[in-house]
């Protein structure tokens, strides 16, 4: 695998984009997933010209490692060739701001601080109220302590729903039109674009039925999506 993916980036270098992809996908077809192996293939669409698939593997690279600065900034600058060809679609900033805060973290970080913020609380109640301590710093120290159990429980748990629990798509076609219905015969509803995040509600047949970041919703084939 080593000698492969060294193959394929050299590829890469030479500006075999086509070349090198065929070896990066014989590598994850191999049962590899990794950090690197998708950010290449990430970079390798992106010069080729794919932006959809772009996007997507830079969304599972960043999956696996979402506190890697370059996975972060390809994807910003490949997200805003997307949100051009997506004129007057304005995005919901108030899921724009949640996202952006648990996205640096590795949902195993979030858990570990938050069990450390549940031990000091339960050291802090123990002295209060097991130990009879009653020191002028302890009732603030419960207080604190349980504020910040709550805010992290809070943000492990919206790192859990957008990483596991919530299913996500990437748009890889270019003509992506989403109907009103799980039909070809539905009305269409938009043109969507290549590389547009989608979260999937529902399937029939051969739709899905999809919530874009701006609450707008719809169906679109399954073939023009892929799954993060």
């Amino acid at each position: 695998m080593t000698e492969q993916f060294a193959v394929a980036n050299d590829l890469y270098e030479a500006k075999q984009y086509d070349s090198a992809i065929v070896i990066y996908h014989l590598i994850e077809n191999q049962g590899t997933e990794s950090a690197p192996l998708y950010f290449n293939l990430g970079n390798a669409y992106f010069r080729n010209g794919d932006l959809g698939r772009a996007i997507l593997y830079y969304h599972r690279a960043k999956r696996i490692d979402p506190s890697d600065d370059d996975i972060a900034v390809n994807l910003e600058f490949a997200r805003r060739f997307t949100s051009v060809q997506m004129e007057g679609v304005k995005l919901n900033p108030i899921s724009s701001l949640f996202g952006e805060l648990v996205d640096p973290y590795r949902l195993s970080t979030l858990a570990w601080v938050t069990c450390v913020f549940f031990v000091f609380l339960f050291m802090m109640l123990t002295l209060r109220f097991g130990l009879g301590f009653r020191g002028q710093l302890v009732r603030p120290g419960i207080t604190f302590a349980l504020a910040l159990l709550l805010i992290m429980s809070a943000l492990t748990t919206l790192k859990y729903n957008n990483d596991y629990f919530t299913q996500r798509a990437v748009i890889i076609a270019e003509d992506s039109v989403v109907r009103t219905g799980p039909s070809v015969n539905s009305d269409k509803e938009l043109d969507a674009s290549p590389g547009l995040v989608v979260e999937i509600l529902s399937e029939s047949g051969d739709f899905y039925n999809v919530l874009f970041e701006n609450k707008r919703q719809g169906w679109i084939k399954k073939d023009l999506v892929a799954v993060i």
